[in-house]
């Protein structure tokens, strides 16, 4: 069921780079989440990654979700708790050297694992009775292995949602302090998310800061134009930035998640 990507990203993987994309940290937590089943998952190399499966029904749809890159699984333990009030499974997934995980993150091992990563959550569902809709969702750096999958896995997975996603990475790394020609990136050579999103025709659902300074709105504008579904949705969080967007519409957030969930059945 792999169909590992066959994009070069090494470009990316130059150590200033990698400074600036990732910021990992280690989950200091004691113990885990009573709510939350904490698994550990098989990559190349030898590596695991670390995630949190926050199932409450097995009759839920089941939402795979990449997380933004200074953040670890435990930070949603609460937002998974709010997920499944809206009767939603919320599996949030870590990188190498994330939480609890082991290893070092580079982009091309991220782009890899994220197929690993989905052919186990596939199966664990399969093999655990979660027979539900499954959906793969992506913040800010996660939106790129979202993308990936939602190119890659089109008949096995029934919804896309992209919160504070990138269509051009570029821009992004020139914002990060990379400079793209000294490194001789170009967009059509990087995360191609704009082109990825073009082979998905699922239900959609794009979730943008109005006022994201780092991320702009246009980004997640032009992914849903780009973006061929019939049932497709921009969610706009006025005066939200980058990192308030729970704060600034919690509640208007996890309505356009669930529609969109309930698109998928």
């Amino acid at each position: 069921m792999r169909n590992l990507s066959n994009i070069d990203y090494s470009v990316l993987d130059r150590p200033e780079v990698l400074q600036a994309i990732f910021h990992p940290r280690p989950d200091n937590t004691q113990e885990p989440n009573k709510d939350s089943r904490e698994i550990f998952i098989p990559v190349e190399d030898g590596h695991s990654v670390g995630s949190k499966f926050h199932v409450s029904d097995r009759n839920y749809p089941n939402i795979l979700y990449f997380h933004g890159n200074g953040e670890i699984v435990s930070d949603f333990d609460d937002l998974g708790e709010i997920f499944n009030s809206y009767e939603l499974n919320f599996l949030p997934v870590d990188y190498r050297g994330y939480g609890r995980s082991s290893g070092n993150p580079t982009v091309t091992a991220m782009m890899r694992d994220c197929h690993y990563i989905f052919d186990f959550v596939y199966n664990w569902l399969s093999q655990n009775a979660y027979t539900a809709p499954l959906l793969v969702m992506g913040r800010s750096l996660g939106s790129a292995c979202a993308l990936e999958l939602a190119c890659n896995y089109q008949d096995s997975i029934q919804g896309l949602i992209v919160e504070s996603g990138f269509a051009h990475a570029a821009s992004l790394l020139e914002l990060l302090g990379i400079d793209t020609q000294a490194i001789g990136f170009r967009d059509e050579k990087g995360f191609r998310n704009v082109d990825k999103i073009q082979a998905f025709a699922q239900p959609c659902l794009i979730i943008h800061a109005e006022l994201d300074h780092i991320i702009p709105f246009s980004d997640g504008k032009t992914l849903y134009q780009a973006c061929p579904a019939e049932k497709k949705e921009l969610l706009n969080i006025p005066q939200a930035n980058h990192n308030d967007i729970f704060f600034r519409d919690l509640q208007g957030y996890m309505q356009a998640v669930k529609r969109l969930a309930e698109k998928t059945k």
